[in-house]
């Protein structure tokens, strides 16, 4: 006969189990949970993996050698887009590339590459993950619809003395601020021709910002261009650089100046026309290969001809069809009272012809105060 069970051994006995019951619970739990943050870090692994421009050197899971590969990296191809975005004609002009090569390079990279049919669905909402970097004034983000946009060209042409240069030095600063206060969280590549290019404004604007000066300058690529021909070249290297590096913006000041000394007369004309439009094109692939917003601005010259007697305003941007096919967004900016400048939309395919004010500040671009 079994001895007589007492409730308390009942009650001690069901505790146990439940006890049991929830450690086991939890285990399970925490064994789920810790699942659920590899799952997730992978994830996040497989995205960063994803994200921007794909080495050149992922060719050689492709069968292309490494010794090709090193080829195309001394002729400034630095990546795979770069690859797949080149005529074969230009890859044919690498040393050492046969026809064949050239073939198996191309289909190889836009195997890696999507180059074909989207729905504009899909491509208006790749569209609304673009970052558009603050210019320094809210009156002239406001008739950006944010500010300049990347991976595009923004082309900013006037006379002397309208703001060209100050506005690309505020924006080699800005690019550096986080995304979520109106910046790119890149660093800026600065093409100076002229030598205009002024490191004391920097550190005047990054003490608007609260940012170390320090950091600001070693974040800003400088480099002076001495011809056009060097002009371009500086573009391979700053493919280079961009591949090592997160970039957010590249600026040229200005991008016709030295084509307008390099080459003379209408004898030159198609040839000067030839080399922008070479050089539009490297940049544009820049910005497509890399995500970074281009600003290049842009000498004006004065109308002689009828035309000029029935405009209110005779001056139209050098470089013609050429730069103005190659620009998604130009800017007009003409001189306003006091360090006032008035900024108008010339060309753009979103947004609409308007203007506004801003002002040119000790700390940089910004609001006019009255």
């Amino acid at each position: 006969m079994m001895p007589p069970v007492s409730s308390r051994w009942v009650e001690d006995r069901s505790r146990s189990k439940s006890t049991a019951a929830d450690l086991t619970f939890n285990a399970i739990k925490m064994a789920m949970k810790v699942q659920d943050q590899q799952v997730e870090q992978n994830g996040v692994q497989e995205e960063e993996e994803n994200f921007g421009p794909q080495l050149i050197a992922k060719l050689q899971s492709c069968g292309i050698s490494a010794t090709d590969i090193k080829k195309l990296e001394d002729a400034g191809y630095y990546t795979v887009e770069a690859v797949a975005f080149a005529p074969k004609k230009h890859l044919l002009t690498v040393k050492g590339i046969s026809e064949a090569k050239a073939d198996k390079l191309a289909t190889e990279a836009q195997k890696l590459v999507p180059m074909g049919f989207t729905t504009a669905t899909e491509f208006h909402l790749k569209r609304s993950e673009i970052i558009q970097i603050t210019t320094g004034s809210k009156e002239l983000d406001k008739l950006l619809q944010g500010g300049i946009e990347t991976g595009s060209i923004t082309e900013i042409f006037g006379e002397f003395r309208t703001g060209k240069t100050q506005l690309c030095h505020s924006m080699a600063v800005t690019c550096q601020l986080p995304i979520d206060v109106g910046g790119g969280e890149g660093k800026c590549l600065y093409i100076d021709t002229e030598g205009t290019f002024r490191p004391e404004r920097l550190l005047a604007v990054s003490e608007r910002y609260g940012l170390s000066g320090s950091n600001v300058l070693d974040n800003v690529a400088y480099a002076r261009a001495y011809n056009s021909d060097h002009q371009l070249q500086l573009l391979i290297q700053a493919a280079a650089m961009m591949v090592e590096s997160r970039y957010a913006l590249v600026i040229v000041d200005s991008a016709t100046a030295l084509y307008r000394t390099d080459y003379s007369g209408r004898g030159e004309l198609s040839a000067r026309q030839m080399h922008l439009a070479r050089f539009l094109r490297t940049l544009l692939r820049l910005a497509d290969e890399f995500g970074v917003a281009v600003v290049i601005t842009n000498q004006v010259v004065a109308q002689v001809d009828g035309a000029a007697m029935f405009s209110a305003d005779p001056k139209k941007p050098i470089g013609g069809n050429i730069i103005a096919h190659a620009s998604t967004t130009r800017l007009y900016l003409r001189k306003g009272r006091g360090e006032t400048r008035i900024c108008k939309i010339y060309d753009s395919p979103c947004l609409p012809e308007s203007e506004a004010m801003f002002a040119i500040n000790a700390d940089g671009i910004g609001d006019t105060k009255d």
